[in-house]
């Protein structure tokens, strides 16, 4: 079964999410009245994407050569990756900062081109960072991504297709501390030597480091859960109102119908009334002509017997004058 309009799914997405409802709803309304019931239905099914959401789709439909080029640059990670060529993935990774933010700049410039847009300071920029990222590195989230209709936000923990113990993401701290070890080397100056101390500082900053981590992830964990559990709340709801809309709309039509064939029935009812009017003024006139044709022949009748009467009393004395 053929789906909605590309042009018209493709315009959704790139409608701010605080009116995707109402232009969703406004195209089910149109589908309706052309007489595409099918074409309604499955327009109504459309989910409205959260606003980092919206943000990332609006940058795959005004701007896809860019989204086009984030695809490649993930193609080249994912195989310098594969090879586990770690000077490549330094280069790369940095190119992947200068990428990301280069479109989070075209994702500032797009929002503050739309009407009705959230302002530069409360777009979730870290989310769409973090989406970003994660279609570097996934291509489910990447080929939602090109598609412009993602719904939410993604996020990716790791990097690369397949996890591997002696593959580590280069950040941009480890990459300045190696570039400043090599500057060292090469300028002839050994790095500094560390003590037992600030080894063992080093150890236990470390370790703190690591139970900070381990309570983010933990918090992030509870909070992903959360966040998943209202999504499924927020979809379950966006799906009764559509249905309660559309049973509305249903209803709205039959309503509609009802009335047509109700003023259809008054029309034919006070056209009957004119005729049972006319037919009983009608039956008055006929019936005082009756009265009129009766007493005539009543009249009439009289006469007649009067002059038989006469003639009767007029015939015997005639016959004796004889």
């Amino acid at each position: 079964m053929p789906g909605p309009p590309p042009e018209l799914v493709q315009q959704l997405y790139r409608t701010p999410p605080d009116r995707f409802v109402a232009a969703r709803d406004a195209a089910v309304a149109e589908a309706r009245r052309a007489g595409d019931p099918a074409t309604a239905r499955q327009i109504a099914r459309l989910r409205r994407p959260t606003v980092a959401a919206w943000l990332v789709n609006l940058l795959a439909i005004r701007r896809p050569e860019l989204v086009a080029d984030l695809a490649q640059l993930a193609e080249a990670l994912r195989s310098a990756q594969r090879e586990l060529r770690g000077p490549r993935l330094r280069e790369l990774s940095a190119q992947r900062r200068a990428v990301v933010g280069a479109l989070l700049a075209e994702v500032r410039k797009l929002a503050a081109e739309e009407p009705g847009a959230p302002s530069t300071g409360k777009l979730p920029l870290t989310e769409v960072e973090a989406t970003l990222n994660a279609a570097l590195s996934d291509t489910e989230v990447a080929e939602q991504v090109r598609a412009g209709r993602l719904l939410r936000a993604a996020s990716y923990a790791g990097f690369g297709e397949v996890p591997r113990p002696q593959l580590r993401l280069v950040t941009g701290g480890e990459d300045e501390e190696e570039e400043e070890e090599q500057r060292r080397q090469e300028a002839g100056r050994a790095p500094a030597q560390r003590t037992p101390g600030g080894r063992a500082a080093e150890r236990a900053a470390e370790r703190a480091e690591r139970e900070a981590r381990a309570e983010r992830a933990r918090r992030r964990r509870a909070f992903d859960r959360e966040l998943a559990k209202a999504r499924a709340d927020q979809d379950r709801a966006e799906a009764e109102l559509a249905a309660a809309a559309e049973v509305e709309q249903d209803g709205d039509a039959a309503l509609g119908e009802i009335e047509t064939e109700l003023a259809e029935l008054e029309r034919r009812r006070a056209v009957a009334e004119q005729e049972l009017s006319r037919a009983k003024l009608a039956r008055r006139g006929a019936e005082r002509a009756l009265s009129a044709a009766r007493r005539r022949t009543g009249e009439v009748e009289a006469a007649v017997e009067a002059l038989d009467a006469e003639e009767g009393d007029s015939g015997p004395g005639v016959g004796e004058a004889d």
